[in-house]
């Protein structure tokens, strides 16, 4: 909109300096005589200036008209168009600032609701892994909510995108360049709670997700953040977020099975046979950004060491010889945990939990697994309408900000 408002200004402006400097070149002429006898119009205003204001071939009709001003003609005309300049530069500083109190206006008039405009929102940038299930939760919590954002492709082997950074792992979203978010449940409740409630800063809300470092049962320091699952809103906000008793419990339930359980299905499916494993890389490495001889090692190499870590996660997490059926029985309970009167988790829109389980599974797309876990679980309807939601940027609506 203000881009809109200072083009046609501009636009003015300029008509009137070229009106300026058409009648200083006007009132220097001492006389001018007509083309062919070798007179010029100072300051080489000749031909260009009677082909931009007269054109209309030749020395006749309006052309013929200037040629033959004398000197004295030259000098009142150079007047008129100096008071047609003085005049433009009134209109369009008398535009101008009309527009600006109009603005001004219509800003302190504006609703609290009805969707943040895309000038006000702050600038997002997500430092991500195109096949990363974390990443995509982000990604289709930014997609369904209708936000603007870049995406950096990090190289899984340099990582030289966010080398800038101390918290090494992906996603990163960067808020207006100078505020960093980690992990994805805390990405995407953080700005869920800043969407929805009015008044926060987003600043103020990072400081309910306080970091905590921790050392593993293979003595590997890990870092969690309280709280992560958990909207920071007052009482209203959160009955308008969740009208219905235990809606908000059900939601963090699952968005934390999705990554506690759901998320660790995912390799033991993709790389379960050496074949799926190959073609799983393959899609990693036409997906993300490697080198050329990165890509060939990855290919090969990756998927022969993620055959063999595979085969350890199956192990690790207590998984069945046949992981298919515990991704199968994961996808059938969530299906089963709706219902079959909700479209979604959310109701009649996609919560959280929703976008989250989405997400994950979607990061599946053209490998095996996934056309087996389409064709063999209850799950599709669902998929798809979900796919729908994302796509539409249907929670564009439900933001208040």
């Amino acid at each position: 909109m203000h881009c809109g408002t200072l083009r046609k200004p501009n636009m003015a402006a300029a008509c009137a300096r070229s009106l300026v400097k058409v009648g200083c070149a006007i009132m220097e002429s001492t006389a001018l005589r007509r083309p062919g006898n070798g007179a010029r119009l100072p300051g080489n205003a000749d031909s260009q200036v009677s082909r931009r204001f007269y054109y209309g071939g030749g020395t006749g009709s309006r052309a013929g008209l200037l040629w033959s001003v004398r000197a004295g003609g030259s000098r009142a005309l150079g007047c008129a168009f100096l008071f047609g300049a003085g005049v433009g530069l009134y209109h369009t500083v008398k535009f101008y600032w009309a527009k600006q109190q109009h603005l001004a206006q219509e800003q302190t008039q504006a609703p609290t609701k009805g969707g943040p405009s895309p000038s006000a929102f702050p600038s997002l940038t997500l430092y991500q892994y195109q096949t990363c299930p974390f990443c995509s939760k982000v990604r289709a919590f930014l997609d369904y909510h209708g936000l603007d954002y870049q995406v950096v492709e990090v190289n899984p082997v340099m990582r030289g995108e966010i080398k800038w950074s101390t918290y090494r792992k992906v996603p990163i979203l960067m808020v207006d360049e100078n505020m960093q978010l980690n992990d994805s449940s805390v990405i995407i409740s953080s700005l869920k709670t800043y969407l929805v409630s009015k008044g926060s800063s987003l600043s103020d809300i990072l400081r309910c997700y306080p970091e905590m470092k921790s050392v593993n049962e293979r003595g590997k320091e890990v870092t969690e953040y309280n709280n992560k699952y958990w909207l920071m809103l007052s009482e209203g906000d959160t009955a308008a977020v969740y009208p219905d008793k235990g809606m908000q419990k059900e939601e963090m339930k699952w968005r934390q099975w999705a990554d506690d359980w759901l998320v660790h299905l995912i390799s033991p499916n993709v790389y379960r046979s050496t074949g799926e494993a190959l073609a799983s890389f393959d899609y990693i490495v036409r997906e993300g950004k490697f080198g050329t001889l990165e890509g060939f090692f990855a290919k090969y190499v990756g998927a022969a060491a993620m055959f063999i870590i595979a085969k350890r996660l199956k192990s690790r997490h207590n998984l069945q010889d046949d992981v298919r059926q515990d991704l199968y029985k994961a996808v059938n309970d969530w299906v089963a945990a709706i219902g079959k009167k909700r479209k979604f988790m959310g109701g009649e829109r996609p919560n959280l939990a929703d976008l989250a389980v989405f997400g994950v599974l979607r990061v599946m797309e053209g490998l095996e697994a996934f056309d087996d876990m389409m064709a063999n679980t209850k799950v599709k309807s669902w998929y798809r309408r979900m796919e729908m939601a994302t796509r539409n940027h249907q929670g564009r609506s439900q933001l208040s900000r």
